[in-house]
């Protein structure tokens, strides 16, 4: 079934979204200094390339056919403030960690996607917020406006897109050359911080698994020659919620020698929960880009739906192009999931399935502080692999919230933090995120199921 009020893909443009109901929008006081702010964009420079854009495609292709494995990861919403050399690499080096635990699980390449350099607006469930009798808009990331409970702080700011493409600009340019230059030479085993290991049950275990990422490390430099470090064939695509249309669609454009329209911003964008209506905007934008897409499906998903994305955004159900992203809960994920493969398979469906473990268990503690439990996170990881291989395929990667700061925003893992110190070092805006420890024993622990699944 075709969208709604869509045109064909032959008269579709990057801004064609704006005939459909578009949702999560901010209201802009002044539209005059919103367009003067997008044509500016129009005419920077893009963040990413076509070549890398469809590079992941393949690979995306070959994960949805059970010979990669994606780890996409990074923060729920970036802040500006948090552009910072030290920051960036903590990141970096997490995602790095994790994606070499989880080769020795899978005994297949890992995909690193981060969510950085452009992760900077977040949908709001309420428009508006209220403290104290005053009501002001919501805050929606930085790219849109600030956190500070002001009028002038929460009024939506145009140059402020301006400022994110600059932060996404100059993260990813300090990202490329910490990859080139040999920050991903990891076989010293002083740069795995695993002090918390020893406080695990699985600490033989997970000791033994970071020798053999050392020992394979160690063997490409003294019998293949080559330095972990010195490749230049890792690779980090990065990837956003593709939220705000309008800086979406200015950085939209064809290239030479390729045909149709690239999403330059970002190599992966995908739709939340909240924007994935089949006959709305965001839907109808991503269905004209040439990248590989994503869209977060959960417990309220229909068949109607699944029908009418997989008809808009992979009509010619190739793989690689369209992922779907489940975030169920782990107490929900065994009676939703199956019904969800089912429907993807009466259409033809060709995704590749990654399972978002965090947005289904978010939790508010009785203080009022929202977290999430490391439990919860991992039990609905481990069913997501149990369920899908019960339906003859494979999960094909995880997404996760994380920061390689020693935050307390989620409860649990190997050395805690518990409810009563989650006020210790609670930073994010918006969602919690696992800290650097809880990133990496997630990472084993799915290493660990993988391995025994083999």
């Amino acid at each position: 079934m075709p969208v709604e009020g869509a045109a064909d893909l032959a008269e579709w443009k990057p801004d064609s979204w704006r005939r459909c109901p578009a949702l999560q929008q901010p209201e802009y006081p002044d539209p005059a200094a919103l367009e003067r702010v997008l044509a500016e964009l129009r005419q920077l420079p893009p963040l990413v390339t076509s070549w890398e854009v469809m590079l992941l495609r393949e690979q995306l292709a070959e994960a949805a056919a059970g010979t990669r494995f994606v780890l996409q990861g990074g923060d729920c919403a970036e802040r500006f403030v948090d552009c910072r050399p030290a920051r960036i690499t903590n990141t970096l080096k997490v995602l790095l960690q994790m994606s070499l635990v989880l080769v020795v699980g899978a005994e297949r390449p890992v995909i690193r996607i981060g969510r950085f350099a452009g992760q900077y607006a977040k949908p709001r469930s309420a428009n508006e917020e209220t403290l104290d009798g005053v009501c002001l808009p919501s805050y929606r990331g930085d790219i849109i406006n600030r956190p500070e409970f002001t009028a002038e702080a929460r009024t939506p700011d145009p140059d402020l897109l301006l400022r994110g493409y600059e932060r996404a600009a100059l993260a990813l340019n300090f990202i490329r050359a910490l990859v080139k230059g040999g920050f991903a030479d990891l076989h010293h085993p002083e740069y795995f911080d695993l002090d918390w290991v020893e406080h695990s049950p699985l600490a033989d275990e997970y000791h033994q698994m970071a020798q053999t990422i050392r020992d394979a490390l160690r063997f490409m430099e003294n019998v293949l020659g080559v330095r972990a470090g010195d490749s230049d064939r890792i690779d980090f695509f990065t990837a956003h919620e593709a939220l705000h249309l309008g800086y979406e669609s200015a950085q939209t454009r064809q290239v030479p020698r390729r045909p149709g329209f690239f999403n330059l911003t970002a190599h992966f964008p995908w739709v939340g929960f909240r924007t994935n209506q089949p006959e709305g905007a965001h839907i109808e934008y991503l269905r004209g880009i040439e990248n590989p897409v994503g869209v977060k499906v959960g417990v309220d998903t229909t068949r109607e739906q699944v029908a009418r994305w997989i008809e808009a955004l992979d009509p010619q159900r190739r793989p690689g192009r369209l992922t779907l992203i489940h975030r169920f809960g782990a107490s929900r994920i065994a009676d939703a999931l199956p019904k969800l493969i089912e429907a993807v398979r009466a259409e033809g469906g060709q995704a590749l399935w990654v399972c978002d473990p965090m947005h289904g268990n978010t939790q508010m503690t009785s203080s009022g502080v929202k977290t999430r439990n490391f439990e919860d996170i991992i039990s609905e990881v481990e069913q997501s692999f149990d369920l899908h291989r019960s339906m003859g395929q494979k999960l094909g990667g995880v997404h996760i919230e994380l920061t390689g700061e020693n935050v307390t925003e989620c409860i649990g893992g190997t050395r805690g933090p518990s409810e009563a110190d989650l006020a210790r070092a609670y930073e994010s805006e918006v969602d919690p995120r696992l800290n650097y420890e809880q990133s990496l024993e997630l990472a084993f622990l799915i290493a660990r199921k993988m391995k025994s699944d083999r």
